[in-house]
């Protein structure tokens, strides 16, 4: 059984590794230092009882221009949207459907924060093919000519109801 907490200094992040060299040392080396300058916000699933990372994601805010989507889709020129900037699950979770299961954690999370600070769009940057596929998998549609990818936020409220 795993807890989302907000991710704080008590939290071991040392021996946290999901293959992506990158998600792991931005969890090392940046994280706290995001949360403390208000430019990411990171969440850390534990197993019960432990502060050993198993798994995190970070959110951020952003906006969309209207000419990255459909035209019917946006009316005004910037779109609020929340960025789920880095997803990532330890080795040792890969490969039991834990990866849906963390998406659905951020997906509600963003749904109770859009209560307060409403957003229209959810948008993931897809760090590779594989990547890209997940979220595509997930109602994701993306957007043309780059590795980014959306879904609107009445869309994952209608999906969770």
């Amino acid at each position: 059984m795993f807890v989302c907490r907000p991710l704080n200094q008590e939290h071991r992040t040392d021996s946290f590794t999901c293959g992506k060299e990158e998600l792991d040392s931005w969890l090392r080396r940046s994280a706290l230092h995001a949360r403390a300058n208000n430019t990411a916000a990171t969440f850390v699933w534990c197993e019960e009882g432990s502060t050993e990372v198993a798994a995190y994601y970070s959110f951020t805010s952003m906006t969309l221009e209207r000419e990255e989507l459909a035209m019917a889709m946006a009316s005004m020129h910037k779109i609020p949207a929340v960025l789920l900037a880095r997803l990532a699950l330890h080795t040792r979770y890969q490969g039991q459907g834990l990866g849906p299961v963390l998406l659905v954690d951020a997906f509600e999370r963003a749904l109770v924060g859009n209560e307060v600070f409403a957003v229209r769009f959810f948008v993931v940057d897809a760090m590779d093919e594989d990547a890209h596929t997940f979220y595509e998998k997930h109602g994701f549609r993306g957007i043309p000519g780059s590795m980014r990818l959306y879904r609107e936020m009445s869309d994952i409220a209608k999906t969770l109801a």
